[in-house]
């Protein structure tokens, strides 16, 4: 079993006061900002990246599936690790990986370049994602952490709404370019650094033989990469029923099952069966992989709706996702007080699942031409539905496991939801390159125009070189087609409607750690005769180490 971790400033495992909490929190809301802002930054600026290096569609989904894929791969590694060393060390290691992702990201010369940069970057922000979320939940009990992921929800809303105006501005501005989309994280990421130093500090009783689940993981990343790759790729390169389908197809499913034999027999596995298998933990797994697989999925390809579809600019295309931003900030805030005074969550994941639905199917049914009144409307649901979801849905898991197993349960969620969203990102990108492709040769026949340009007109995002008319047969082809993309994202989140409906409702608890009915007798009398507390064992000399 993990080391059991505690805080320095409260040896008993009793809650940090609100001032030295919100201390501690400084550098963790500044991880988690740079974290959000290495997507957001260049989800508006994705379009002119990609078509100034001459990509194409595929390329463009795989830039954001390449950083998803390795963030899902390593975020149980870290988790695991939390929970054997010590966390401090371990965020401050994700941010220098982070970093120098970030930097190669800028130096790219191509797509490809690109999209290997991206892919490092992804084992940094599978780091901070997991990590930020263990240690808060080691400082706050359950019960008032839904005070404090208002917070996490406002810096959340900031790094989204700001990341696309900020990469807008910055691919807008000649004397920028585009490579400073990533290089502009670099200044935020080396003050959490210094942040973090100075205000987190935590107790780690070490443990000896450490093992990790390096096979499991493997396979894992292994299995999910095949899936995405034939994803990617069907219905293109080849057809839905061909050898290349059968062999990519076999493969995913046998590397995954082979992961699973691995994972139930392992000392130390990286997705502990034993946790995902419990009510809470499976139920909000579910709900966390249909949430991230509609989000990512979906609010990806918005900022290419609105400068490909309407002939938006970035900057332009920023500012219209604001009213989803502005959705998840209010309802992350306000759930999370709410949940504090109450102590009950099960009813806000439920209406936030259900709002994400209704706001997807708003999305499903816009075109070329459909009032910006109404798609703001739409996005408003969408956050309103995130907000209320998303970190609760972490919470619920944190409340039903003890403090030794928070990292792997916390990475756990985490994983599938990022998990959800690559295979969204990716299933989503493949259906809307297939769509803009077919609509875009039907319309240039139609119009007289060989058709035998299609293909270099709905693979390449690089519209500059395009005569007028087909210019405007693209940007209506993914005007028309991004609204069938929604509507499946709304099939998806009905699935975490069903498993939000299924959850046990509890009443969050207000202690740091679970009490455990065999030990607490005992452990409550040797607190008395000078025992250690919590049933943990004394830690060998020099084996506490505060960081």
């Amino acid at each position: 079993m993990s080391a059991p971790t505690t805080l320095a400033p409260a040896p008993e495992a009793e809650p940090m006061s609100h001032r030295r909490t919100l201390e501690a929190l400084s550098g963790l809301l500044l991880v988690l900002f740079v974290a959000m802002l290495s997507s957001t930054v260049v989800s508006t600026a994705l379009p002119k990246i990609i078509g100034t290096l001459n990509g194409s569609q595929t390329q463009y989904t795989w830039v954001v599936t390449a950083t998803l894929l390795t963030a899902t791969a390593t975020t149980p590694i870290w988790g695991k690790l939390a929970d054997l060393f010590n966390k401090k060390a371990l965020v401050q290691t994700a941010i220098v990986i982070f970093l120098v992702g970030s930097v190669l990201a800028g130096l790219s010369q191509d797509a490809g370049q690109l999209i290997a940069a991206r892919a490092f970057q992804g084992i940094g922000v599978g780091g901070l994602q997991a990590l930020v979320q263990v240690v808060i939940a080691a400082m706050i009990p359950p019960r008032e952490r839904g005070r404090y992921n208002g917070y996490l929800g406002g810096v959340m809303a900031l790094a989204t709404v700001g990341g696309p105006l900020l990469g807008g501005l910055i691919v807008d501005t000649s004397w920028l370019g585009w490579r400073w989309c990533f290089f502009v994280g670099v200044p935020i990421a080396i003050i959490a650094l210094l942040v973090l130093q100075a205000t987190l500090h935590l107790v780690t009783v070490r443990r000896e033989n450490v093992k990790i689940d390096y096979l499991g993981a493997s396979l894992i990343a292994a299995g999910v990469s095949v899936l995405l790759i034939w994803i990617s790729f069907v219905d293109g390169s080849f057809g839905w029923l061909s050898w290349q389908t059968g062999a990519m197809v076999g493969a995913s499913v046998v590397l995954l099952a082979l992961a699973v034999l691995v994972e139930a027999r392992a000392a130390e596995p990286v997705v502990p069966l034993d946790i995902v298998r419990q009510g809470t933990t499976a139920l909000s797994i579910v709900g966390s992989l249909a949430v991230g697989m509609a989000m990512f999925g979906g609010a990806v390809f918005l900022g290419q709706y609105f400068q490909i579809g309407r002939g938006y600019s970035p900057t332009e295309a920023g500012l219209l996702t604001i009213p989803m931003m502005a959705g998840v900030l209010a309802s992350s805030i306000v759930t999370g007080r709410m949940i504090t005074r109450s102590g009950r969550i099960k009813p806000y994941i439920v209406v936030g699942a259900i709002v994400l639905v209704a706001g997807f199917l708003m999305l499903g049914t816009i075109d070329h031409e459909t009032s910006l009144v109404f798609i703001g409307g739409a996005m408003l649901l969408v956050g309103i539905g995130v907000g209320m979801t998303m970190q609760n849905l972490v919470l619920a898991v944190q409340n039903a496991v003890p403090l030794k197993d928070i990292g792997a349960a916390s990475s756990s969620v985490a994983f599938f939801r990022s998990l959800g969203g690559t295979i969204g990102v990716s299933v989503l990108g493949a259906v809307l390159a297939r769509r803009v492709t077919e609509q875009i040769t039907q319309d240039l026949t139609a119009a007289g125009i060989p058709a035998s340009g299609a293909g270099s007109a709905g693979g390449s995002l690089n519209l500059s070189g395009l005569p007028d008319a087909v210019v405007q047969i693209v940007r209506n082809a993914y005007g028309d087609a991004t609204g069938h993309i929604f509507l499946i994202s709304a099939a998806i989140a009905v699935i975490g409607v069903i498993a939000a409906a299924l959850l046990k409702p509890v009443t969050l608890r207000t202690s740091l750690d679970l009490p455990d009915p065999a030990t607490s007798a005992a452990t409550a009398a040797g607190a008395i005769d000078g025992a250690p507390v919590d049933g943990a064992s004394p830690a060998p000399d020099g084996a506490a180490t505060r960081r």
